[in-house]
C-alpha cells in the first residue's frame, strides 16, 4: 500500500548510466547497439545476420598459436535469436576448438572440434564470492602467452580461477597481476557439436 505522502524520485543521470553500464547496456536502455557493418540476408521473411568464422583454433587445454586469424567463412544466425541472447551481430565472432587433445579440457560440455560463438562485447570477468560454484562460471575465449584458449573464468579477491569441465583437468590459479597480460577475446555463448560416425 503506498503511502499519500510518499515522493516520486527521478533517477539521477548518473544513476542510470551506472546502473547501464552494469548491465553492459548501452546508455539508451536497450540491448548493445551493432557498431559496425554485417551482412544480412533474408529467408522465409527471417532476417538472419552473417557472422565470421576465423581462421583461428581455441585450446580448451595448454592454448594454441593463432597467428592473425582472417575470416574463411559466415555463418548465418537469427537476428532475433541474437537479439534475445543480447548479443550484437557486429559483436559476434566464430571460431573453432582445436580437435585433438588440446581441446578436451572442457569436455562434456564443449567438445574438440566445436564451433563457439563469441560476444567480444563481454570482457570482464565476473566477481564470484568464496563460496562460489565453480563448473557455473561463464566460459571465455582468450589469449595469452601460451595461445587461444577457452575455459570458465572468475574472479576471488586476487586470484583468477580458470576452470575445466573435465575432471581430469585441474584448475589453474593465477594472481591477478599475472592476468594483466592476457587478452580475453570475449564471452562463449553458444557451441555447435558435430556428430561424428
Amino acid at each position: 500500500m503506498l503511502r499519500r505522502d510518499a515522493r516520486r524520485v527521478e533517477p539521477k543521470l548518473g544513476t542510470v548510466k551506472a546502473i547501464c553500464d552494469a548491465l553492459n547496456l548501452d546508455f539508451h536502455i536497450g540491448p548493445p547497439r551493432d557498431t559496425g557493418p554485417i551482412e544480412q540476408i533474408q529467408i522465409a521473411g527471417d532476417a538472419y545476420a552473417h557472422i565470421p568464422v576465423h581462421d583461428a583454433t581455441l585450446s580448451a587445454g595448454g592454448g594454441f598459436n593463432n597467428g592473425d586469424s582472417v575470416v574463411v567463412d559466415h555463418l548465418a544466425f537469427k537476428k532475433e535469436w541474437l537479439r534475445k541472447i543480447s548479443v550484437a551481430p557486429s559483436n559476434a565472432v566464430l571460431a573453432r576448438i582445436d580437435a585433438g587433445q588440446l581441446g578436451q579440457s572442457m569436455m562434456p560440455t564443449i567438445h574438440p572440434g566445436d564451433m563457439v560463438l563469441i560476444d567480444t562485447s563481454k570482457r570482464e570477468i565476473p566477481i564470484s564470492a568464496s563460496d562460489y560454484k565453480a563448473r557455473k562460471a561463464p566460459i571465455y575465449a582468450f589469449s595469452t602467452d601460451e595461445g587461444a584458449r577457452v575455459k570458465r573464468l572468475s574472479m576471488v579477491g586476487d586470484i583468477i580461477a580458470l576452470i575445466s569441465d573435465n575432471p581430469d583437468f585441474a584448475p589453474e590459479l593465477l594472481a591477478r597481476n599475472a592476468w594483466a597480460s592476457s587478452n580475453v577475446i570475449g564471452k562463449v555463448v553458444w557451441w555447435g557439436h558435430t556428430v561424428k560416425d
